[in-house]
């Protein structure tokens, strides 16, 4: 069950799968003889594929899979100061122009009294708005099952250590964009998740943790090298042919190698909380 806000990207669903009716989505069903009796499961007939616009109300036994999610949810910029913390704010400047203003952070901040004390003065933190709530939704859309998460994904010392210009991040057309207050509304931002907040989080949202690892070693322990391998003959085998198995073993291979390179998404960390 695939879930998207966007109706437009809801669309394009279908463009690249066979989207089912969400009534059918513990199909696939055939109709019975009659019209009027209900549809009937056909067993061992899946996958199926539906689409909807929010975390079903009903529980499930299953696994919920939030591929780059959490670094799209509205942050708040927190500064660690002498006294306290100061919330990072904008505002506008003589000429019009978008600029940073540091309030006293308020205490209804989100997460605010879970930070660490010995973060050094002048550092700089993101305070993840949404992920309470979305872990909170997700765990209660479980009956039993996992919450996998791959994301940006740090510890708060390696946030501080990286500064403001590693962790919060615009991109436009597919690269690196410029500042975030530059070109409001026509880049894509993204910020990393602290590792200590979605700890506290899941905790809270009545999870406990059974993996953490970065996404390289997670996909070995799940057995990518041995597809790696098998591509690896596959391609040495019908590279001549050049035919359709020959290209997907390729396809394997070249994949395999983006999602395990740890300058790239291999350094990406999954974490896998248990309902």
């Amino acid at each position: 069950m695939l879930v998207e806000l966007s109706p437009a990207l809801r669309a394009r669903q279908s463009e690249l799968l066979r989207i089912e009716p969400i009534d059918e989505v513990l199909g696939p069903f055939v109709r019975a003889a009659d019209p009027d009796e209900p549809m009937e499961v056909v067993p061992g007939a899946g996958p199926i594929v539906s689409s909807i616009e929010q975390l079903p109300a009903a529980r499930v036994d299953g696994v919920v899979l939030a591929n780059e999610l959490l670094d799209n949810f509205p942050v708040r910029i927190v500064e660690r100061t002498a006294d306290g913390w100061d919330e990072v704010r904008v505002g506008l400047d003589d000429d019009g122009g978008l600029r940073e203003v540091l309030v006293t952070a308020p205490s209804a901040t989100s997460g605010l009294g879970d930070l660490p004390p010995d973060i050094e003065v002048g550092a700089r933190i993101p305070l993840p708005v949404g992920l309470g709530p979305w872990l909170d939704a997700a765990a209660g859309a479980l009956h039993r099952g996992d919450i996998v998460v791959i994301d940006y994904v740090a510890a708060f010392g390696e946030l501080v250590a990286r500064g403001q210009p590693g962790w919060l991040r615009t991109y436009r057309g597919h690269g690196r964009g410029a500042g975030a207050l530059d070109d409001p509304g026509d880049e894509d931002i993204t910020s990393d998740v602290p590792l200590e907040c979605l700890r506290t989080a899941a905790t809270r949202a009545g999870l406990t943790i059974a993996t953490e690892a970065r996404q390289a070693d997670w996909l070995q322990t799940l057995g990518i090298d041995a597809l790696v391998a098998r591509a690896r003959q596959t391609w040495h085998e019908r590279a001549g042919v050049g035919d359709l198995e020959a290209l997907a073993a390729r396809s394997w291979i070249t994949e395999a190698a983006a999602l395990t390179d740890p300058d790239g998404l291999g350094a990406h960390r999954v974490v896998v909380f248990r309902r």
